[in-house]
């Protein structure tokens, strides 16, 4: 763990879950193992946030959104405002997700002003950073997240802030970086947050699942998960928690 106290455990549905099977999939929620240790963190689709909201909190499960506008309100349609999801019981909200960047052609300067706007309001970003691999191939990783990063050049650094480091390459494609690949990559990117001023979690995204989640979870610098697809079950969520407690005891 990258100095840091807890381990953060979130899971992005990203277009996925109907109200019932959601409700299904909170009932099959076992316990958390270690609270202290473990912070359980479920961002589902906006239609889900506030009948989801109770029920999580429920479980212990805190609440998060997979992202947001950066106007409060207004003739945005189709848009969803950091106030809203502060109104559905939200917590987190993730910025910067590969497919946002890479499917909805987002960049700093609209990341800046999505940063902003939830940190005006009392929300904690998940910032998401990768590389494609043709970058990684080309030994362009860093030169990649540098650039990324390079957002949060000038924030106050008393802010809230969790950034998820997602190899593109990895996201939904059954690979995942080595764990020296990780723990080098984790090296840079808290060395950079670090001359930004920041000091903060760096979570693992990309692939991650119950069968190789404490490997992950035991390299130097990485403070938790960010997971897709295995967060969509009950069971393959829990027992990432309980390797990331496990790493943690």
């Amino acid at each position: 763990m990258g100095g840091s106290t807890q381990f953060i455990i979130a899971g992005n549905w990203k277009m996925n879950g109907l109200l019932q099977e959601s409700l299904a999939f909170v009932d099959a929620l076992t316990a958390n193992p270690n609270p202290d240790a473990v912070e359980m963190v479920i961002c589902p689709p906006y239609t889900l946030l506030h009948p989801l909201a109770k029920p999580f909190a429920d479980k212990g499960v805190t609440l998060g959104a997979e992202n947001m506008y950066f106007e409060e309100s207004g003739a945005f349609t189709g848009s969803i405002s950091p106030l809203m999801l502060k109104d559905a019981g939200c917590h987190y909200v993730i910025l910067g997700h590969s497919e946002r960047r890479d499917i909805m052609h987002e960049g700093n300067t609209l990341l800046r002003k999505k940063l902003d706007a939830a940190w005006d309001v009392g929300l904690t970003p998940m910032f998401c950073i990768g590389e494609h691999l043709e970058e990684r191939e080309a030994g362009a990783t860093n030169d990649v997240l540098k650039q990324q990063l390079s957002v949060l050049a000038g924030t106050d650094a008393n802010l809230p802030l969790v950034v998820a480091y997602e190899p593109v390459w990895a996201i939904g494609t059954g690979k995942t970086a080595s764990p020296e690949q990780v723990a080098e990559t984790h090296a840079f990117v808290h060395e950079e947050l670090a001359r930004l001023g920041r000091k903060c979690k760096v979570l693992y995204g990309g692939s991650v699942n119950p069968g190789n989640a404490e490997s992950l979870m035991a390299c130097e610098g990485v403070d938790g998960a960010l997971v897709g697809g295995a967060s969509l079950k009950a069971d393959s969520f829990m027992e990432i928690v309980a390797a990331a407690a496990r790493v943690a005891a």
